[in-house]
Protein backbone atom coordinates (compact mmCIF):
# COMPACT_ATOMS: atom_id res chain seq x y z
CA UNK A 1 0.00 0.00 0.00
CA UNK A 2 2.86 2.15 1.11
CA UNK A 3 4.50 1.53 -2.25
CA UNK A 4 1.49 2.26 -4.07
CA UNK A 5 0.75 5.83 -2.50
CA UNK A 6 4.52 6.74 -2.97
CA UNK A 7 4.54 5.83 -6.98
CA UNK A 8 1.01 7.87 -6.93
CA UNK A 9 2.48 10.68 -5.42
CA UNK A 10 5.23 10.59 -7.75
CA UNK A 11 3.41 10.73 -11.07
CA UNK A 12 1.22 13.41 -9.83
CA UNK A 13 4.84 15.28 -9.04
CA UNK A 14 6.26 14.03 -12.47
CA UNK A 15 2.82 15.39 -14.67
CA UNK A 16 3.23 19.04 -13.06
CA UNK A 17 6.50 19.17 -14.07
CA UNK A 18 6.50 21.26 -17.78
CA UNK A 19 9.11 19.76 -20.29
CA UNK A 20 11.91 21.78 -20.46
CA UNK A 21 12.56 23.66 -23.76
CA UNK A 22 15.41 22.48 -26.07
CA UNK A 23 17.69 25.41 -26.21
CA UNK A 24 17.51 27.57 -29.58
CA UNK A 25 18.58 26.43 -31.92
CA UNK A 26 19.42 22.78 -32.04
CA UNK A 27 18.96 22.14 -35.03
CA UNK A 28 19.02 23.38 -38.73
CA UNK A 29 18.35 26.94 -39.55
CA UNK A 30 17.45 28.29 -42.67
CA UNK A 31 17.52 31.13 -44.48
CA UNK A 32 14.65 31.44 -47.41
CA UNK A 33 16.75 33.70 -50.40
CA UNK A 34 13.52 34.43 -52.88
CA UNK A 35 15.86 34.35 -56.09
CA UNK A 36 17.98 32.04 -57.74
CA UNK A 37 21.09 30.99 -56.75
CA UNK A 38 24.82 32.94 -57.70
CA UNK A 39 23.61 36.75 -57.31
CA UNK A 40 24.69 39.34 -54.83
CA UNK A 41 21.65 38.54 -52.24
CA UNK A 42 22.04 35.09 -52.15
CA UNK A 43 25.85 35.72 -52.01
CA UNK A 44 25.72 38.16 -49.31
CA UNK A 45 23.04 35.29 -47.54
CA UNK A 46 25.44 32.32 -47.83
CA UNK A 47 28.46 34.27 -45.62
CA UNK A 48 25.80 35.90 -43.21
CA UNK A 49 24.70 31.91 -42.56
CA UNK A 50 28.38 31.02 -42.39
CA UNK A 51 28.98 33.32 -39.83
CA UNK A 52 25.57 33.41 -37.82
CA UNK A 53 25.99 29.33 -37.63
CA UNK A 54 29.58 30.11 -36.12
CA UNK A 55 27.94 32.27 -33.56
CA UNK A 56 24.79 29.53 -32.47
CA UNK A 57 26.97 26.79 -32.74
CA UNK A 58 24.52 25.02 -35.29
CA UNK A 59 24.22 25.20 -38.85
CA UNK A 60 22.44 27.68 -41.02
CA UNK A 61 21.93 26.96 -44.72
CA UNK A 62 20.92 28.62 -47.55
CA UNK A 63 17.60 27.54 -49.69
CA UNK A 64 16.87 29.11 -52.86
CA UNK A 65 12.98 30.00 -53.78
CA UNK A 66 12.48 32.15 -56.70
CA UNK A 67 9.89 33.18 -58.52
CA UNK A 68 7.13 36.23 -58.70
CA UNK A 69 9.02 39.21 -57.86
CA UNK A 70 10.01 37.43 -54.41
CA UNK A 71 6.91 36.87 -53.61
CA UNK A 72 7.25 32.88 -53.60
CA UNK A 73 9.87 32.87 -51.42
CA UNK A 74 8.33 35.60 -49.56
CA UNK A 75 5.17 33.69 -48.35
CA UNK A 76 6.94 30.02 -47.87
CA UNK A 77 8.03 31.89 -44.78
CA UNK A 78 5.14 33.65 -43.73
CA UNK A 79 3.48 30.25 -43.42
CA UNK A 80 5.81 28.33 -42.02
CA UNK A 81 5.95 27.89 -37.63
CA UNK A 82 7.09 30.59 -36.00
CA UNK A 83 9.64 29.35 -34.33
CA UNK A 84 13.01 30.83 -35.50
CA UNK A 85 13.98 27.94 -37.65
CA UNK A 86 12.47 29.41 -41.20
CA UNK A 87 14.16 33.00 -41.53
CA UNK A 88 14.03 35.38 -44.71
CA UNK A 89 16.29 37.33 -46.30
CA UNK A 90 14.41 40.07 -47.53
CA UNK A 91 15.33 43.44 -49.79
CA UNK A 92 13.95 46.04 -51.80
CA UNK A 93 11.23 43.99 -53.40
CA UNK A 94 10.00 43.60 -49.58
CA UNK A 95 9.06 47.03 -48.91
CA UNK A 96 7.39 47.38 -52.62
CA UNK A 97 5.32 44.40 -53.36
CA UNK A 98 2.40 45.77 -51.42
CA UNK A 99 2.48 48.87 -54.16
CA UNK A 100 3.04 46.41 -57.49
CA UNK A 101 0.53 43.65 -56.33
CA UNK A 102 -2.47 44.61 -54.13
CA UNK A 103 -3.23 40.44 -54.09
CA UNK A 104 -0.46 39.60 -52.00
CA UNK A 105 -0.80 36.22 -50.01
CA UNK A 106 0.32 37.42 -47.57
CA UNK A 107 0.27 41.08 -45.06
CA UNK A 108 3.98 42.49 -45.63
CA UNK A 109 3.99 44.62 -41.82
CA UNK A 110 1.59 41.95 -40.16
CA UNK A 111 3.04 38.46 -41.53
CA UNK A 112 6.62 38.81 -39.91
CA UNK A 113 8.62 39.69 -37.44
CA UNK A 114 11.56 41.78 -38.09
CA UNK A 115 14.96 40.56 -36.63
CA UNK A 116 17.91 42.48 -38.43
CA UNK A 117 18.26 45.03 -40.96
CA UNK A 118 22.13 43.66 -41.74
CA UNK A 119 23.37 45.87 -44.94
CA UNK A 120 22.22 48.68 -47.38
CA UNK A 121 24.45 49.14 -50.81
CA UNK A 122 24.19 51.02 -54.07
CA UNK A 123 22.93 49.92 -57.21
CA UNK A 124 25.17 50.64 -60.62
CA UNK A 125 24.21 51.09 -63.90
CA UNK A 126 26.13 48.47 -65.99
CA UNK A 127 25.98 47.68 -70.04
CA UNK A 128 27.08 45.35 -72.35
CA UNK A 129 30.12 46.63 -73.14
CA UNK A 130 30.25 45.85 -76.87
CA UNK A 131 28.12 49.00 -76.98
CA UNK A 132 29.46 52.42 -77.45
CA UNK A 133 27.73 53.99 -74.69
CA UNK A 134 30.05 55.20 -72.16
CA UNK A 135 28.04 57.78 -69.96
CA UNK A 136 24.66 58.14 -68.60
CA UNK A 137 24.30 61.05 -71.21
CA UNK A 138 25.26 58.13 -74.08
CA UNK A 139 22.12 55.93 -73.13
CA UNK A 140 19.64 58.34 -72.39
CA UNK A 141 20.46 59.84 -75.89
CA UNK A 142 19.80 56.38 -77.45
CA UNK A 143 16.62 55.89 -75.45
CA UNK A 144 15.77 59.05 -77.02
CA UNK A 145 16.81 58.05 -80.47
CA UNK A 146 14.83 54.55 -80.31
CA UNK A 147 12.42 54.36 -77.59
CA UNK A 148 11.56 51.47 -76.24
CA UNK A 149 13.90 49.67 -78.37
CA UNK A 150 16.73 49.21 -75.08
CA UNK A 151 15.91 46.74 -72.58
CA UNK A 152 16.76 46.74 -69.12
CA UNK A 153 17.52 43.32 -67.42
CA UNK A 154 16.02 43.14 -63.43
CA UNK A 155 16.20 40.15 -60.81
CA UNK A 156 12.40 40.00 -60.49
CA UNK A 157 9.61 42.30 -60.66
CA UNK A 158 9.85 45.05 -57.74
CA UNK A 159 13.04 44.29 -57.11
CA UNK A 160 15.49 47.03 -56.55
CA UNK A 161 16.92 47.15 -60.39
CA UNK A 162 13.70 46.95 -61.27
CA UNK A 163 12.07 49.59 -59.71
CA UNK A 164 15.58 51.74 -60.07
CA UNK A 165 15.01 51.39 -64.02
CA UNK A 166 11.58 52.79 -63.62
CA UNK A 167 12.85 55.76 -61.50
CA UNK A 168 15.31 56.23 -64.24
CA UNK A 169 12.45 56.03 -67.31
CA UNK A 170 10.35 58.78 -65.09
CA UNK A 171 13.19 61.07 -64.43
CA UNK A 172 15.21 60.70 -67.65
CA UNK A 173 12.03 60.59 -69.50
CA UNK A 174 12.73 58.08 -71.53
CA UNK A 175 11.23 54.91 -72.53
CA UNK A 176 13.21 51.49 -71.60
CA UNK A 177 11.37 48.11 -71.80
CA UNK A 178 11.64 45.92 -68.72
CA UNK A 179 12.62 41.98 -69.11
CA UNK A 180 12.01 40.13 -65.14
CA UNK A 181 14.34 37.40 -64.71
CA UNK A 182 14.45 34.99 -61.26
CA UNK A 183 17.01 36.31 -59.66
CA UNK A 184 20.43 38.56 -61.13
CA UNK A 185 22.94 35.63 -61.92
CA UNK A 186 20.15 34.72 -65.28
CA UNK A 187 19.89 38.71 -65.92
CA UNK A 188 23.44 39.16 -65.96
CA UNK A 189 24.07 36.25 -68.01
CA UNK A 190 21.82 37.78 -70.99
CA UNK A 191 23.36 41.05 -70.13
CA UNK A 192 26.99 40.24 -71.29
CA UNK A 193 25.05 37.86 -74.18
CA UNK A 194 23.43 40.50 -75.72
CA UNK A 195 19.78 39.95 -75.13
CA UNK A 196 19.36 43.38 -72.84
CA UNK A 197 21.70 46.07 -72.94
CA UNK A 198 21.42 47.60 -69.26
CA UNK A 199 20.75 47.24 -65.45
CA UNK A 200 20.77 48.97 -62.64
CA UNK A 201 21.83 46.34 -60.39
CA UNK A 202 23.04 45.97 -57.47
CA UNK A 203 27.44 46.08 -56.52
CA UNK A 204 27.50 42.95 -55.04
CA UNK A 205 25.95 41.24 -57.79
CA UNK A 206 28.20 42.82 -60.46
CA UNK A 207 31.68 43.24 -59.22
CA UNK A 208 33.77 40.60 -60.44
CA UNK A 209 32.32 41.22 -64.03
CA UNK A 210 32.80 44.94 -63.64
CA UNK A 211 36.69 44.31 -62.62
CA UNK A 212 36.90 41.48 -65.44
CA UNK A 213 36.00 43.66 -68.12
CA UNK A 214 32.65 42.10 -68.74
CA UNK A 215 30.23 44.65 -67.69
CA UNK A 216 31.25 48.41 -68.44
CA UNK A 217 29.97 50.63 -65.45
CA UNK A 218 28.47 53.83 -66.27
CA UNK A 219 27.46 55.73 -62.53
CA UNK A 220 25.77 54.84 -58.93
CA UNK A 221 22.48 55.04 -57.96
CA UNK A 222 23.79 56.38 -54.47
CA UNK A 223 23.20 60.05 -53.07
CA UNK A 224 27.22 60.10 -53.06
CA UNK A 225 30.12 58.87 -55.01
CA UNK A 226 30.81 54.89 -53.69
CA UNK A 227 34.17 54.34 -52.15
CA UNK A 228 34.18 51.34 -53.69
CA UNK A 229 34.03 53.17 -57.37
CA UNK A 230 35.05 56.75 -56.85
CA UNK A 231 35.79 57.95 -60.39
CA UNK A 232 32.14 56.90 -61.33
CA UNK A 233 29.63 60.04 -61.21
CA UNK A 234 26.27 59.43 -59.48
CA UNK A 235 23.04 58.87 -61.76
CA UNK A 236 22.29 62.51 -60.65
CA UNK A 237 25.81 64.23 -61.29
CA UNK A 238 25.80 62.11 -64.54
CA UNK A 239 22.15 64.30 -65.52
CA UNK A 240 19.14 62.94 -63.59
CA UNK A 241 18.57 65.44 -60.29
CA UNK A 242 17.26 63.77 -57.94
CA UNK A 243 17.82 60.69 -58.67
CA UNK A 244 18.46 58.02 -55.54
CA UNK A 245 17.78 54.83 -55.50
CA UNK A 246 19.72 51.84 -53.22
CA UNK A 247 19.58 48.00 -51.89
CA UNK A 248 19.36 46.79 -48.59
CA UNK A 249 19.45 43.18 -46.94
CA UNK A 250 17.45 42.51 -43.85
CA UNK A 251 16.28 38.92 -42.06
CA UNK A 252 12.52 38.29 -40.95
CA UNK A 253 11.28 35.48 -39.31
CA UNK A 254 7.65 34.56 -39.29
CA UNK A 255 5.12 36.78 -37.37
CA UNK A 256 4.26 35.13 -33.75
CA UNK A 257 8.29 34.08 -32.97
CA UNK A 258 9.06 34.42 -29.79
CA UNK A 259 10.51 37.38 -28.52
CA UNK A 260 13.75 35.11 -27.29
CA UNK A 261 14.35 33.82 -30.25
CA UNK A 262 13.79 36.65 -32.49
CA UNK A 263 16.23 37.94 -29.68
CA UNK A 264 18.89 35.54 -30.39
CA UNK A 265 18.65 35.37 -34.02
CA UNK A 266 19.40 39.40 -34.08
CA UNK A 267 22.24 38.71 -31.91
CA UNK A 268 23.55 36.52 -34.14
CA UNK A 269 22.84 38.11 -37.04
CA UNK A 270 24.41 41.39 -35.75
CA UNK A 271 27.71 39.72 -35.05
CA UNK A 272 28.02 37.91 -37.83
CA UNK A 273 28.05 40.86 -40.07
CA UNK A 274 30.35 42.60 -37.34
CA UNK A 275 32.64 39.23 -38.02
CA UNK A 276 36.06 39.68 -40.05
CA UNK A 277 34.70 37.64 -42.40
CA UNK A 278 31.58 39.63 -43.73
CA UNK A 279 33.88 42.55 -43.31
CA UNK A 280 35.96 41.80 -46.58
CA UNK A 281 32.76 41.09 -48.68
CA UNK A 282 31.36 44.62 -47.24
CA UNK A 283 34.71 45.89 -48.73
CA UNK A 284 34.29 44.00 -52.15
CA UNK A 285 30.62 44.37 -52.47
CA UNK A 286 30.03 47.78 -51.60
CA UNK A 287 27.94 47.12 -48.51
CA UNK A 288 27.61 49.03 -45.70
CA UNK A 289 27.14 47.61 -42.46
CA UNK A 290 23.58 48.25 -40.44
CA UNK A 291 23.05 45.78 -38.38
CA UNK A 292 20.81 47.03 -35.30
CA UNK A 293 17.67 46.30 -33.23
CA UNK A 294 14.66 45.00 -34.95
CA UNK A 295 13.22 48.10 -34.85
CA UNK A 296 15.38 50.09 -37.00
CA UNK A 297 14.54 47.14 -39.65
CA UNK A 298 10.97 47.69 -39.32
CA UNK A 299 11.35 51.76 -39.18
CA UNK A 300 13.75 51.37 -42.24
CA UNK A 301 11.27 49.58 -44.06
CA UNK A 302 8.34 50.75 -43.36
CA UNK A 303 9.71 54.06 -44.58
CA UNK A 304 11.36 52.42 -47.82
CA UNK A 305 7.93 51.27 -48.64
CA UNK A 306 5.89 54.95 -48.49
CA UNK A 307 8.87 56.40 -50.48
CA UNK A 308 8.77 54.29 -53.31
CA UNK A 309 4.55 53.85 -53.23
CA UNK A 310 4.75 57.49 -54.35
CA UNK A 311 6.64 56.56 -57.61
CA UNK A 312 4.47 53.03 -58.25
CA UNK A 313 1.19 55.48 -58.07
CA UNK A 314 2.76 58.34 -59.98
CA UNK A 315 4.44 56.83 -62.90
CA UNK A 316 1.13 53.96 -62.43
CA UNK A 317 3.94 51.14 -62.64
CA UNK A 318 2.51 47.55 -62.69
CA UNK A 319 4.41 44.44 -62.68
CA UNK A 320 4.08 42.47 -65.79
CA UNK A 321 3.21 39.02 -63.88
CA UNK A 322 3.08 37.99 -60.50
Amino acid sequence: MLGAALLGALAVTLAGIAPARAAFPDRVVRIVVPFAAGGGTDLIARRLADEMGKVMGQRVIVENRPGAGTILGSAAVASSPPDGYTLLMATFAHAVNPSLNPKLPYDTFKAFAPVALVARSFNVVVVNPDLPWRSVADLVAAAKRDPGKINYGSFGNGTSAHLAGELFKNLAQVDLTHVPYQGAAPAITDLMGGQTQVMFTTAASVASHIQSGRLRPLAVTSAARASLYPDLPTVAEAGVPGYVAESWYGLYAPAGTPAEIVAALNQAARRAAESEAFAKLKDIEGLTIEAGAPADLDRYVRAEAERWKRLVEAANIRTERQ
